[in-house]
């Protein structure tokens, strides 16, 4: 799988959304035709997130795992591989080693 290593936008909001005390550090992008995204990394730790809008993962470096609400089994992610996260919802993600960077497409 071709992993982006570039997107082209109009729009980049340089404050940065730091959670976690620091641990996850990312940046919303306005692409030309309004579709929103955000470009981020997440430092080795397990964190919590809740979803408004569907959300797609991508990996760009690194690896994670991730546990989707009413799921029991953790699964493996990493550069290159994308998971969705449904809306109105909330997902576990566990980085160990080195960052993991991503690009996440809102729906």
């Amino acid at each position: 799988m071709t992993i982006n290593e570039s997107l082209a936008c109009t729009a980049v909001a340089t404050k940065a959304n730091v959670y976690f005390d620091g641990k996850c550090v990312s940046h919303n992008l306005t692409l030309a035709d309004g579709t929103k995204k955000s470009v981020g990394v997440i430092l080795p730790a397990t964190l919590t997130f809740s979803t408004g809008a569907p959300e797609i993962m991508e990996g760009v470096s690194g690896r994670c795992e991730y546990l989707l609400t009413g799921s029991s089994e953790w699964v493996a992610s990493g550069a290159g591989e994308k998971f969705s996260v449904p809306g109105n919802s909330s997902f576990q993600i566990r980085v160990s080693g080195e960052p993991y960077s991503y690009i996440c497409h809102f729906g």
